[in-house]
């Protein structure tokens, strides 16, 4: 959850394409992930949105339930499409905090992913 995967192989635009898809489906599907790195990837989502009201209470809700025990897997479509800064890349507003405003999605989203690699 608030991740996606690292491109060993393909490109951003095969994985930007994928993840565009994926956005297109119900906000309630649930999208289950095969890794908890749900606390990881929040430290790292904040870097991009640290103003995100919804990232900021996604984040102590997963402290929450990590302390217990809890896993945060599967989230909600809905869920992912307001936190997840890699489905986040054409929202103006994460374009306009990396100063990639008049970017293409696909370019912000491969900024993103790369900065992710090197966090």
């Amino acid at each position: 959850a608030l991740g996606c995967g690292r491109l060993f192989e393909g490109s951003p635009e095969d994985m930007w394409g994928t993840l565009t898809r994926l956005a297109a489906l119900p906000d309630d599907t649930l999208i289950c992930s095969g890794h908890e790195y749900t606390t990881a990837n929040g430290k790292f989502a904040a870097t991009i949105e640290p103003d995100n009201a919804a990232l900021a209470e996604r984040i102590k809700l997963t402290a929450r339930a990590r302390g217990l025990g809890t896993p945060t897997v599967p989230s909600s479509l809905e869920l992912e499409k307001a936190t997840n800064p890699f489905l986040r890349a054409g929202d103006p507003g994460v374009k306009a905090t990396l100063g990639m405003e008049g970017a293409a999605d696909v370019e912000v989203f491969a900024h993103i992913r790369a900065a992710k690699d090197r966090f």
